[in-house]
This record gives structure tokens, sequence and C-alpha cells, in this order.
């Protein structure tokens, strides 16, 4: 089964505390972290992440591209991030592909969950991005911490006190 996270981008923006902060002062800092979060997230994850926000508060009006390998998406002109949001779900949908949708817009969550697609509130999204940013964290120490190679197949508790003792730390 394929996984594919559709991210309403100012819905979770205005949602997240430290986001909806930043947005006061910087719209554009706001969104670029926002997509370099969900940069993270798609990555740690596996899930294929497409985040959509309307096109009223950019230049550029229908542009789509990729960053940090992340799919971004301005809608046109006249078109909402819901409807844009709306019409992806029927397009991506399929018996091997399950869609989510990340908003906390309880119309938007209604109208995407009769079609098929799961939802996902701001809420639990930030609560899976700060896993994810955990589990980060935790496999960048442990690539950092070196291994300790020996011909003898030890436990890890005794190739420590090994360790110790060949640095002389009793």
């Amino acid at each position: 089964m394929k996984d594919i996270l559709l991210v309403d981008g100012y819905n979770i923006i205005g949602a997240w505390p430290e986001l909806r902060i930043l947005k006061n002062k910087d719209l554009n800092l706001a969104r670029d972290q926002l997509i370099e979060k969900m940069a993270e997230y798609q990555a740690f994850t596996g899930i294929r992440v497409m985040l959509v926000f309307d096109a009223h508060m950019v230049p550029g009006v229908g542009k789509k591209y990729k960053n940090h390998r992340v799919q971004v998406i301005y809608t046109r002109e006249n078109e909402t991030a819901d409807e844009r949001i709306e019409k992806l779900v029927k397009e991506l949908k399929n018996v091997v592909t399950r869609i989510y949708v990340a908003t906390s817009d309880f119309t938007e969550q209604s109208v995407i969950f009769g079609s098929g697609a799961l939802r996902k509130s701001a809420r639990e999204l930030q609560i899976e991005m700060e896993t994810a940013e955990k589990g980060i964290k935790k496999d960048v120490e442990n690539r950092r911490k070196p291994a300790i190679s020996t011909r003898i197949s030890l436990s890890k508790e005794m190739a420590e006190i090994f360790e110790k003792w060949r640095r002389g730390d009793s």
C-alpha cells in the first residue's frame, strides 16, 4: 500500500503555534519552514507529501514544483486549496493508494472523508512531526557514535568493558 499525505499548507501554518507566530512576522519564512518540516517528515516516514497553498497569498498562480522532494502546489486563481485537495484525492485515490489529508477545516475533513480519504488534524500531524524529529535526532546521534570493531562476537556490555580497559578507565 502506498500512502500520500496532502497538506493544506496555510491551514497547518495557522494551526501550529510556532508557524502561526512566524506567519505574523514573515509568511514566506513560515511557508518555507513548513515545507522543510514536511520534507523531513517525508524522508523519515516514507510517506509521499504534497503541500497545497492558496494562490491568492503568493504571486505566480497555479505553479507546481518540488522542494526537498516534497511536491508544492499553488492553486490557480479563483481556486481554493480545499478545491485542489478534493481534485487530488479523486485523481490519486485507488486500490493501492491510501490518501491522508492534513487540515483542521471541519468542512474540508467531511468532504475528503466522503471521497475516501482519511483525515489528519493539524494537531495529529504536529504530534507525528515531533515524533519524526525525535527519531531523526536519535538516528543522527547513533550515527555519530563510533562503532566498536572486533573480530570476536561480543555483547555490547562486554565491548564497553573492554573499551574502558583499553582506555585505562577502570
